[in-house]
């Protein structure tokens, strides 16, 4: 059993849930993958899982602070593995064109500014900042060579 089995094990027994094999391979292809996936992409990459199921698992695995859903405004929501799992904070990159997203890391020198910026605007409004998410839009190289 890996790490991601571990925590996924311990959080959805706190949640009164199991985890089964669909579970297990939802998990599995989010981490393979290393970045944010839609359902279509997912049952791509898993043809034997059901639709309703996947719906289903990655409803209970959000429940569960396993997975994240990340909206970027397009018609599919995007899932990949929660920080609680990963232990890695990130950020993505979004293409304006075809909409390929990628998770980016800031040196943590670059996310302290960040973190110390949104606080400091945070405080005119008043709000208190508990964390953050950030996407970057683009172009990706792809899209930007077809030009």
């Amino acid at each position: 059993m890996n790490s991601v089995d571990n925590v996924a094990l311990h959080r959805l027994r706190r949640e009164g849930q199991r985890l089964t094999a669909g579970r297990q391979a939802l998990l599995e292809t989010l981490a393979e993958a290393g970045r944010p996936m839609t359902i279509p992409m997912i049952l791509t990459v898993c043809p034997t899982l059901a639709q309703s199921s996947v719906y289903r698992n990655l409803s209970v695995l959000q429940s569960a602070g396993l997975v994240t859903r990340v909206a970027l405004g397009d018609d599919h929501a995007h899932f990949e593995l929660s920080e609680a799992v990963t232990g890695v904070h990130h950020h993505h990159t979004v293409c304006v064109e075809c909409g390929a997203v990628a998770a980016v890391t800031l040196a943590d020198s670059v996310e302290a500014k960040l973190v110390k910026s949104l606080s400091t605007a945070a405080e005119t409004v008043p709000f208190r900042v508990t964390g953050h998410r950030l996407d970057v839009l683009g172009v990706c190289a792809t899209c930007d060579s077809n030009r």
